[in-house]
């Protein structure tokens, strides 16, 4: 199980997911890797998993399955992310 958030790097809240991210690793001691959606990466995995609004996290099964994923401004809280992520 991985957790992964699409966003912009230089958009008004990049700072705002760049602080989650931080903070979720520090708080639980597991990651959520940083995309941004500027990469080819980026832009595939948005078009893979449906994504039209970021930021989004997402979490995301070893076999590639999308397991959950919110999108826009308001992210979740680290422990229903935290909770997915151990599923």
């Amino acid at each position: 199980m991985k957790a992964v958030a699409l966003y912009r790097p230089k958009s008004e809240f990049a700072r705002m997911v760049e602080e989650y991210v931080q903070d979720f690793e520090r708080q639980r001691g597991q990651t959520i890797e940083l995309i941004s959606l500027d990469t080819v990466e980026g832009a595939d995995m948005a078009r893979l998993y449906g994504i039209l609004q970021y930021p989004a996290l997402l979490v995301i099964r070893d076999d590639g399955q999308l397991l959950k994923e919110w999108q826009g401004e308001r992210l979740p809280l680290m422990d229903e992310v935290a909770g997915y992520i151990r599923q």
